[in-house]
């Protein structure tokens, strides 16, 4: 058996190149005169950059940026100063008009490349704060002697090392402000190097949740019990599974208005909620504007999770069934509900192995809302179009599965793909979410 041959050294000299696109994870795209493109960290359309390669492959190069001789007049100075360290954030560098101008040509892209279709209109986007607007997250822990201790926050980009930062400029500020304090408290500990992450949820008050691989002693608990104390949090200990959290300083609830008005839904620190709070919002409003239900119409709602859209449809009086798969989703969805006076049938259902017998599939819809993980809802799509409800929203957090879904909806069961729009839920990242409403054609 012959040896491999050994990767050929990458050379140390910068190279220089125009750059023409940016990919869809937020790197410029350059052409070599050759034809080979190469994908560059740091570098925008229309720029000229020096450059050093980090990867030669067969299909294409990998590059980042060493200096920019000719900017494009939409880059800006990043505000953190660990952009290009840490991964969190691809697109500081990029106005943010121009980032909603490329995350809206990656979804037209995406429907027609892969979906074969085109909108008949385009949306204006949903947009709102683009600073310290993530109220979730999930932060890594990492005891590193080398780089002083232990490290609190995100990965570095395209590593599995944690980026040794200090603050987070998109992280609510309660917490993106306090991570150095965090890390200093969790080095203290007796079970430091035994933390490997920290779940973040921010409402009126902030959760943390901080996973633990062995049980702090009664003096590490006092020290957190005094740092939750002193920064106004609610800290709980995770050390089994997901439901199994220890309160460590009282606990509140945690609740948000799903669509700005008095109405609230109430989550625990470890469900999932949208991230941005003020995009959300205007997300909800939205999409009950592109459904209009009138009252007593009925709406389907498929993965409908704690009731983001459920409770604004009960409100309106809708009759709603919100189907989820997980059950502890389906016990919150239904007491949210009823918390607020309002009422849903709120069912429990496998949506990627759906039962197409199931009684709530033998109701007539006149619109269903869709709101998917980034795997799409293809598995629903044909039990969904049995039933020729008039209008379909979809909101999507993946381009590639909302074409792959479009093209079906309107290739194969005749619908309309009358109108779609980006939804800015995480600003200064190339993550793209979208909303698209289907109707079918009139009669």
């Amino acid at each position: 058996m012959g040896r491999r041959a050994r990767p050929k050294p990458l050379p140390t000299e910068e190279l220089v190149a125009d750059i023409v696109d940016l990919a869809h994870d937020g790197r410029g795209v350059a052409r070599r005169e050759d034809g080979k493109v190469v994908f560059i960290h740091g570098a925008l359309p229309g720029e000229r950059v020096r450059y050093r390669l980090a990867k030669i492959t067969r299909s294409a190069d990998e590059g980042t940026a060493s200096a920019v001789e000719v900017a494009s007049k939409d880059r800006v100075e990043p505000r953190c100063k660990h952009f290009g360290v840490c991964g969190g954030c691809v697109l500081q560098h990029l106005a943010p008009a121009a980032q909603i101008a490329f995350k809206q040509k990656q979804l037209l892209d995406a429907l027609l490349r892969i979906g074969g279709v085109v909108p008949e209109q385009i949306a204006a986007p949903i947009i709102g704060e683009i600073w310290g607007y993530r109220r979730r997250a999930r932060l890594g822990v990492k005891q590193v002697l080398k780089k002083g201790g232990v490290l609190v926050g995100f990965r570095e980009r395209e590593a599995r090392f944690l980026a040794p930062i200090e603050s987070c400029v998109v992280l609510d500020q309660r917490v993106g402000l306090q991570l150095r304090a965090l890390a200093q408290v969790l080095d203290g500990l007796s079970i430091a190097a035994e933390v490997p992450q920290i779940e973040v949820a921010c409402a009126g008050h902030v959760a943390l949740v901080i996973r633990v691989l062995r049980d702090p002693d009664a003096a590490d608990r006092s020290a957190l019990r005094a740092f939750a104390i002193d920064h106004d949090f609610d800290l709980y200990l995770q050390s089994g599974s997901r439901a199994e959290l220890e309160a460590l300083a009282s606990p509140r609830s945690l609740r948000y208005s799903p669509d700005g008005g008095t109405a609230e839904l109430e989550f625990g620190p470890m469900d999932f909620v949208q991230i941005n709070s003020d995009v959300s919002q205007q997300m909800v409003r939205q999409a009950l504007q592109w459904l209009a239900p009138q009252p007593g119409a009925k709406v389907l709602e498929l993965f409908a999770g704690l009731g983001n859209f459920t409770l604004p449809l009960a409100a309106l009086g809708a009759q709603v069934t919100a189907v989820e798969g997980a059950a502890e989703l389906v016990a919150k969805g239904r007491a949210n509900l009823q918390r607020n006076g309002f009422d849903a049938n709120f069912v429990q259902a496998d949506l990627f192995a759906p039962d197409a017998q199931a009684a709530w599939l033998r109701e007539p819809f006149e619109s269903v809302l869709l709101d998917p993980p980034r795997s799409g809802a293809r598995e629903m799509l044909p039990l969904i179009a049995r039933q020729r409800p008039q209008r379909i929203v979809y909101i999507s957090c993946h381009p590639a599965t909302l074409a792959r879904d479009a093209g079906e909806l309107v290739n194969t069961h005749g619908y309309r793909l009358t109108r779609v729009g980006a939804l800015d839920m995480f600003p200064h990242t190339a993550h793209v979410e979208s909303m698209a409403l289907f109707e079918l054609p009139h009669e």
